[in-house]
């Protein structure tokens, strides 16, 4: 669990969240249960990203994705209010890098879990 004034938990989340999601045996439903309630919400350019459409995102990147890295650059707790600036980077099979810098805020659940996501992204 992210942890609702630690600034450390939140670069953590976000360093391991696209690891476990795309790269691990874990069962994506489960990875999404210890970051975030049932409920959650990730609203990415724009476009609605509930827990099924989630999952469903984690079964290509397993297939394709080798490696990923993230750089974060800036990260902020608040409350229950999370904000983070950051790159990340996945190494695909075909030998392509995709590259991607995202900005993010967030409101966290009372347990310190995500609720809600609203980010926008460039590619780098």
């Amino acid at each position: 669990m992210l942890g609702t004034t630690d600034t450390s938990n939140l670069v953590r989340y976000l360093e391991r969240f696209p690891e476990e999601m795309g790269l691990t045996e874990d069962d994506p439903d489960a990875v999404l249960d210890r970051y975030c309630t049932r409920d959650f919400e990730h609203w990415n350019d724009g476009i609605r990203l509930d827990r099924e459409r989630l999952i469903a995102h984690a079964r290509p990147a397993r297939r394709n994705a080798v490696d990923v890295r993230v750089e974060v650059h800036d990260a902020f707790v608040a409350g229950d209010r999370v904000a983070a600036r950051y790159a990340l980077r996945a190494s695909l099979r075909n030998g392509r890098v995709v590259a991607t810098e995202i900005c993010m805020i967030g409101h966290l659940a009372p347990d310190g879990r995500l609720r809600r996501i609203d980010s926008i992204t460039r590619t780098l």
